[in-house]
């Protein structure tokens, strides 16, 4: 029953990143806000949404290696198998500028939820996460903590792990331009 569940999740999640909406989705750490990331409008709908200032970038999530791949050359040998991490790469391409740093860089993750992977792999491109609160208040720690205000103004709400505690945010890693990573979180 979940997996047909999750597989009609998924195709009413697609459906709306296809047509350039927002999603709010569990990710593989808390809930997110969600668009292609390739589409600069919709990032624009998800700055709007958060009341979050545009020179900020943004996590983008992708599949797998492959999907990486396509968005950055630089790609370190980490074992990162443990916990979620996310990790900004220099010299990004394929994504919107705005959603990239000022330096060309942007904060990409390979997802490892089970949902996640398949919805990007479906939709075939990098899709932004960003945490499901308005800018400065508290990230909500699970469905029911997350506000109107960002229920009311995504497109679609996928209806799936809604009472799981999702509390802990990804690592976050940083390429150096010569090549040396650096812990920010």
């Amino acid at each position: 029953m979940e997996l047909i569940n999750m597989q009609t999740e998924i195709n009413k999640a697609l459906d709306t990143l296809k047509q350039g909406g927002i999603i709010l989705y569990p990710t593989d750490t808390i809930w997110g806000i969600g668009c292609d990331a390739t589409n600069t409008d919709a990032i624009a709908k998800i700055f709007k949404i958060k009341n979050r200032k545009d020179s900020k970038a943004l996590i983008s999530l992708v599949a797998n290696k492959q999907q990486l791949k396509a968005i950055t050359e630089n790609i370190p040998n980490l074992d990162i198998t443990s916990s979620p991490t996310t990790i900004i790469y220099p010299n990004v391409k394929g994504l919107c500028q705005n959603i990239l740093s000022e330096n060309g860089s942007a904060a990409i993750r390979i997802v490892k939820d089970k949902f996640c992977q398949k919805l990007i792999l479906s939709f075939g491109k990098a899709i932004v996460s960003t945490s499901a609160n308005i800018s400065g208040e508290m990230t909500p720690k699970q469905f029911s903590e997350i506000s109107k205000e960002i229920k009311n103004n995504v497109d679609y709400i996928v209806n799936l792990h809604q009472n799981k505690l999702m509390a802990i945010p990804s690592s976050i890693l940083m390429i150096n331009k010569d090549t040396s990573i650096t812990k920010i979180r």
